[in-house]
């Protein structure tokens, strides 16, 4: 008899009955009495099984609840303290112009040369923290940047170049904080107009 000749049966294992659950179920040990202990038993498993998921739940409600509360805490204290290291370099500022203020009679030269200095720790400053300068004298006019004052006639320039900056503008992380307040160049009138 060859392997294809031989008949496969399925593997079959033998179930035997729970006899405590067959007998809870059907109210009767395997001599046909009802067994109330096993019962009792049973339903206080399952009371305790239920309470420590109950349990469970709970600590899990009261552990998000305090994720909400934690995670509100820090987004209160970030705006509160966001601008913190900025207003840390800025006394850098503050402090030498209180020292050029305090240094009485001073040589004009010497006032120039100290407030360049001041100047330069604030660019600085600014720059650390990614609030650029806008400055488009010569640049076309760009309504997104710019805030045209006034027109202006222009024979050397193209029309909608900046002529003038008023004011510069500043944007941070290059969104816009103010515009340059500028002058435009228009194009000159003919005598026919």
């Amino acid at each position: 008899m060859t392997d294809t000749d031989k008949k496969q049966e399925p593997d079959t294992v033998p179930v035997e009955e729970d006899t405590m659950e067959n007998s809870a179920v059907n109210g009767a040990d395997s001599g046909g009495e009802f067994d109330g202990d096993a019962l009792l038993q049973e339903l206080e498993d399952a009371k305790r099984v239920a309470g420590e998921c109950q349990d469970k739940v709970l600590r899990m409600q009261a552990e998000m609840e305090n994720l909400r509360k934690r995670a509100q805490r820090d987004v209160a204290n970030a705006h509160k303290f966001a601008i913190e290291k900025f207003a840390s370099e800025l006394l850098q500022v503050k402090d030498s112009l209180e020292l050029g203020l305090g240094a009485g009679d001073v040589e004009a030269d010497k006032l120039r040369e100290g407030t360049a200095l001041t100047l330069k720790i604030l660019v600085s400053t600014l720059q650390k923290f990614d609030i650029e300068e806008i400055d488009p004298a010569g640049e076309v006019f760009d309504p997104n940047l710019h805030q045209a004052m006034t027109t202006q006639e222009s024979q050397e320039h193209e029309p909608n170049t900046v002529l003038q900056v008023m004011q510069k503008g500043y944007t941070l992380h290059e969104r816009l904080l103010r515009p340059a307040m500028v002058i435009v160049a228009r194009a000159p009138e003919t005598a026919g107009d």
